[in-house]
């Protein structure tokens, strides 16, 4: 069995404890207000991240294990529980048959806390193997970290006790995006073009579900699905999309099928407005250059000048990395954890998964909430629009001269979505 792996033991004294979870508009909450359990202070907490380092997504991943790595190196300075946490990596080249061998390797070393994100058909092979190990393996459980897989079946249908999401689900985002497009009359004609997998389906199923109550009036002129990671060239797509006469395409669409539908859309002339998930996702913004002004925007928990702890640490990345800090759902997930572990006053994954459930802390976007009915994270979200940075927004994702500035935060209750989990709970 061979992977691609990276494994980084990371320890280094980098910041004060008061540092490590200061939120945008919060004060910090996940350093400590007391010393850390001795049961749990200086113990290592082995991490195992799951998802592509290959491939036309390779560099979204290779970003994402940088990020990871070096969010962890920031909480290992200090944090409620006291741990240290290792994280390692294997290249699933975006195969769930990958990531289930990747997923027996990580357990065979003794990991207990997985991460994975790009990629929902990957994420649900990872939460049926890992039910089905921990019911068959007492004294071993797993807990599944999603960080990025936002089919919202996840957290309803198919909910699972050991799964916890922290990035907001494909409904949730779209509530958003719907509540942003519903005053904007320029909105007349949508054109739908995503992914041929359970993300891109469900993209397109809400956004229509949504736009019909919010928006009645606005007619959806396409619909395509695409092969995930596969095309190329997006010319005959734009083509498509120009010849429906739509105003305005609406996709989940991420790392190279986002960054070459952009590029094939300003090669094309297309002057339409695009309502997206990862604008700000690897390959994107150099896709846009400065091209999109005014009419590219993207809804997500985060944006590239948050201020605050997470901007510090997002600035020192894109010095050490020449790339930039993007994926801000680690920062949630080691904030969760280790005042889980705290509250636990345990690294025990039976223990801390208990302890995630319904747990309220401060973290970069303001308080978040672990929902407990359904393990889906709370939080705020952000409608942003991609435009000449500078000023109070002056991060410029790419070194593009552009970026995401933000016209509007939605609370937690604007996103938040019901759901229709029946959580089975071991014992």
């Amino acid at each position: 069995m061979k992977f691609a792996a990276t494994a980084v033991a990371l320890s280094t004294m980098l910041a004060c404890a008061a540092a490590q979870a200061q939120a945008t508009k919060a004060p910090a909450a996940a350093a400590p207000a007391a010393a850390a359990p001795a049961a749990t202070k200086g113990k290592v907490v082995k991490m195992m991240w799951i998802d592509p380092l290959t491939g036309l997504m390779g560099p979204v991943g290779t970003n994402q294990l940088k990020s990871v790595q070096f969010l962890a190196e920031k909480w290992n300075a200090g944090n409620p529980a006291g741990v240290k946490f290792e994280v390692q990596g294997i290249d699933n080249k975006l195969s769930p048959a990958e990531s289930l061998n990747a997923l027996k390797a990580a357990i065979d070393q003794g990991v207990r806390y997985v991460l994975q994100g790009n990629g929902s058909s990957v994420a649900g092979a990872l939460i049926d193997a890992i039910d089905k190990h921990n019911a068959r393996n007492p004294g071993q459980e797993v807990v599944y970290l999603n960080y990025a897989a936002v089919d919202p079946d996840f957290t309803n249908s198919k909910c699972n006790y050991w799964h916890f999401r922290f990035d907001a689900d494909t409904s949730m985002k779209m509530e958003a995006m719907t509540t942003f497009m519903k005053d904007k009359p320029e909105v007349k004609k949508v054109y739908l073009l995503n992914q041929n997998y359970s993300h891109g389906h469900q993209v397109a199923k809400y956004a229509k579900e949504i736009l019909a109550r919010k928006r009645p009036d606005v007619q959806v002129v396409g619909e395509d699905l695409h092969p995930l990671a596969q095309v190329r060239d997006f010319a005959p797509y734009i083509a498509k999309i120009k010849a429906s006469g739509a105003d305005t395409v609406i996709t989940g669409n991420w790392g190279s099928d986002l960054s070459l539908l952009i590029k094939a859309a300003n090669e094309a002339g297309y002057n339409g407005q695009f309502f997206t998930y990862y604008t700000s996702v690897t390959g994107t913004p150099t896709a846009l250059g400065t091209n999109g002004g005014g009419r590219v925007y993207q809804v997500g928990y985060g944006h590239p000048n948050m201020t605050g702890q997470i901007q510090k640490y997002a600035d020192e990345f894109n010095v050490k990395f020449k790339d930039d800090l993007y994926t801000l759902a680690f920062n949630h997930v080691f904030a969760a954890l280790s005042n889980a572990m705290a509250k636990a006053g345990s690294t025990d994954p039976v223990k801390v998964a208990s302890a995630l459930e319904g747990l309220k802390f401060q973290s970069f976007n303001g308080e978040v909430e672990m929902r407990k009915a359904d393990h889906q994270l709370q939080q705020p979200l952000y409608m942003t629009v991609w435009q000449k940075a500078g000023g109070k927004y002056a991060y410029s994702p790419e070194k593009t001269g552009m970026t995401l500035v933000p016209v509007k935060e939605y609370p937690s209750y604007v996103s938040s979505t019901p759901t229709t989990c029946q959580m089975k709970r071991p014992g």
